[in-house]
């Protein structure tokens, strides 16, 4: 079990890391919406064309990486949807058992499936290294292949916390245990 939670320490932090890269992805997403919004607004006033759709590109390809890549950091840091009113009202027993059963049985495999249903869908973009077909459009692959990599990090995340509830369920079993003396220290009478 101790490797296990030395693995599952690791893809935390991959996954820790990731999101505060985002946090500053995030600065760039609210930047470039203000030169956007500058350039339209300002070029109007100017009579000339100040805003680009790069610009207006990055600004959706910045939303996207947070969206994509923030979904395993959000699930680390227990920020997924799930029924909070029932789930607070479940005792830490029954609530590690849904959480394990949940990740087990419907995010794990939701991961494995969509990076299967996914990989033709970002070959066939870098095969042709696909641009936007917008003018001064970005190149289209390198976020497609984001997909890929957010649906892995979700995987290896689902993992993590699979590895986490079994290991609280091991320690809620070991807690609610009655003690037992051991032969040398037990009454002799």
């Amino acid at each position: 079990m101790a490797a296990l939670r030395r693995a599952s320490r690791a893809i935390d932090r991959v996954n820790d890391f990731i999101g505060r890269v985002l946090a500053w992805v995030a600065v760039i997403l609210v930047a470039l919406g203000v030169i956007n919004v500058l350039g339209r607004y300002l070029g109007a006033h100017l009579g000339m064309q100040l805003s680009s759709n790069a610009v207006l590109e990055a600004q959706t390809q910045a939303f996207n990486l947070i969206f994509l890549l923030g979904a395993a950091w959000l699930l680390m840091r227990g920020g997924h949807i799930r029924v909070d009113i029932l789930h607070a009202r479940f005792g830490p027993r029954l609530r590690e058992w849904v959480d394990l059963i949940g990740h087990a049985l419907i995010l794990l495999p939701f991961s494995l499936t969509m990076m299967w249903l996914s990989w033709d869908y970002v070959m066939r973009s870098w095969a042709r290294l696909e641009v936007s077909p917008n003018p001064d459009g970005l190149p289209l692959y390198p976020i497609k292949t984001v997909i890929l990599v957010a649906f892995l990090l979700l995987a290896l995340q689902a993992l993590s916390e699979i590895i986490k509830r079994v290991d609280a369920l091991r320690d809620l079993s070991r807690q609610s245990r009655p003690r037992t003396e051991s032969p040398d220290t037990a009454d002799p009478r």
